[in-house]
């Protein structure tokens, strides 16, 4: 079993990226090479540990998901359309991604692939914040079915690595008419069953070929990325509604070149 420091820092890495316009799979993966953390199953515990960093969205926004189940059984407008919303988010990924699984893993072994991207996102979202004009819709459910669709479409270039889920989702939102606070959130909403299916896939091809050690370090991972995510998305919806989402474009930017030159050079 790799050491336990390495798991702890690589579930921090997951926990402190999850949720920011920065690719979290991106940063896992040049972790893991700095690290020296691969072999078969590490990409199976770059995707699965994120569940913990998921499992923190439900417990912090549990009250919105109770009101929406609530409103959905007294048959309310509002949370039937935002389900719907979440669910048309998700349809686009949870089809294109049963199609390119094999793909998406050859790619999780490319730490150049990240670099590049982490640069190309890093612009689009520097181009993206100056292009947006007023936005026209504040909350996930006031969004359209086209506007959830499109925004679904959006998120399947998350799955080059070092795209970024919540970057590509957030990003496709604020090209879509809807407002940061709102973008994000739903960022974070989509997240749960795109990552729950992301997850659920990848163990069903891979968990026979785990043992103890594996487990233990999927374990380690989850836990670690749950605690570290319940603080950062907090401070992630402060950031963004006071500076907008410049900041980690600038940040990508400068990681991916450093990654780059670092990947070229050793």
């Amino acid at each position: 079993m790799p050491e336990i420091l390495t798991l702890i820092l690589l579930g921090i890495v997951e926990g402190v990226t999850e949720f920011l316009p920065v690719s979290s799979t991106g940063h896992l993966i040049l972790a893991g090479e700095l690290l020296g953390f691969g072999g078969e199953a590490s990409g199976t515990f770059e995707i699965v540990i994120q569940l913990g960093a998921i499992l923190s969205v439900i417990v912090l926004y549990w009250r919105r998901f109770w009101d929406v189940f609530v409103g959905m059984t007294a048959r309310d407008p509002g949370a039937w359309a935002f389900a719907r919303n979440i669910a048309l988010g998700f349809l686009p990924s949870m089809v294109v991604g049963f199609f390119v699984y094999n793909l998406v893993k050859a790619m999780l072994e490319s730490p150049m692939t990240v670099a590049v991207a982490l640069v190309v996102g890093g612009i689009a979202i520097l181009v993206i914040e100056r292009l947006v004009k007023e936005p026209e819709i504040h909350a996930v459910r006031a969004m359209s079915w086209k506007v959830a669709l499109g925004i679904g479409v959006i998120q399947c270039l998350s799955m080059i690595p070092g795209v970024s889920r919540s970057g590509a989702t957030i990003m496709g939102a604020l090209g879509l008419g809807v407002e940061r606070k709102t973008a994000a959130e739903f960022s974070f909403f989509l997240a749960i069953p795109t990552m729950l299916a992301a997850s659920a896939y990848d163990l069903y091809k891979n968990a026979g070929e785990f043992g103890n050690d594996e487990w233990t370090s999927i374990a380690i991972g989850f836990v670690v990325s749950f605690v570290v995510a319940l603080v950062v998305i907090k401070w992630f919806v402060d950031i963004v509604s006071r500076h907008g989402f410049a900041p980690f474009a600038w940040y990508r930017i400068v990681v991916g070149a450093v990654a780059i030159v670092w990947l070229l050079t050793r």
